[in-house]
């Protein structure tokens, strides 16, 4: 993994469960890892399974991407070819509402009140 991110990085994200109250879209994206048209979003860690909860969407497919767990450990051992799961190091920490890709996989609109894939209303 390039740009895997240390213990001390790691200690800034929310713990497991800890924004649960927290609707989905204003859940706060805190890291972005990347390869190809992967892209995974963490909003919460836990350091004891090097496991995060947040948004994970594949292979640009929005329609199947998803909240959930994915680990840091099969994150830095992932590799196609030559290439290897990124950390996004320009990657400012920001709600899930503000990141277009979650947006569109969410079907959260702006404007006028639309059900997202949660069935939550989006107030416009």
């Amino acid at each position: 993994m390039r740009n895997k991110p240390g213990d001390s990085e790691l200690a800034k994200l929310p713990a497991f469960y800890s924004t649960e109250e927290v609707p989905p879209r204003e859940k706060i994206i805190v890291m972005h890892f990347f390869i190809g048209g992967c892209d995974w979003y963490a909003v919460e860690y836990s350091p004891e399974e090097h496991c995060f909860f947040g948004f994970a969407i594949l292979n640009g497919d929005l329609d199947n991407a998803e909240w959930g767990y994915f680990s840091l450990d099969e994150l830095a051992i992932l590799k196609f070819s030559f290439l290897e799961v990124d950390r996004d190091l320009h990657f400012t920490p920001c709600k899930a509402i503000e990141i277009e890709k979650i947006r569109k996989a969410q079907r959260w609109e702006k404007g006028g009140d639309k059900n997202d894939r949660s069935g939550q209303t989006v107030p416009g």
